[in-house]
């Protein structure tokens, strides 16, 4: 891709970092934020307030816009938020399926989905994180 005003010179579309993981946990963060509102919005029965969920997916959504490669304190606070969201969510959905709500019931799909989502942004976070030391300590 060429740029005209920066003397033609040439930026790949997409860098490749070693154990970078950062762009898609901020496709999850995003993708928890919109299920959290669309969730609260329809009545399921959310460990959230209404204000707490809406809360919930700013913070979500802005440390989604702070994630980049070049800093390696947002990525910890990304874990912050993960391991925050599969505790909370993943004991509730615990909490649903063992009082014998359907597993077709929207609250427990949702909260399953905000949990799963959850854990995946956590999985993914920390591979970023161990890169991250990884490349400190072999550099």
């Amino acid at each position: 891709m060429t740029f005209e005003g920066n003397g033609g010179e040439n930026v790949s579309p997409r860098r490749k970092i070693p154990h970078y993981h950062g762009d898609a946990v901020r496709v999850l963060l995003v993708a928890s934020a919109l299920v959290l509102i669309i969730a609260q919005s329809t009545g399921a029965q959310l460990p959230l307030s209404t204000t707490e969920a809406v809360i919930s997916a700013m913070v979500l959504v802005v440390s989604a816009g702070i994630t980049n490669p070049t800093q390696s304190p947002i990525h910890w606070v990304n874990a912050i938020l993960a391991i925050t969201g599969t505790l909370l969510f993943g004991t509730t959905a615990v909490e649903h399926y063992r009082a014998g709500m359907s597993l077709l019931d929207p609250s427990f799909i949702y909260v399953e989905a905000l949990a799963l989502l959850s854990l995946f942004a956590l999985y993914l976070t920390t591979r970023t994180i161990r890169g991250f030391h990884l490349h400190r300590n072999l550099s």
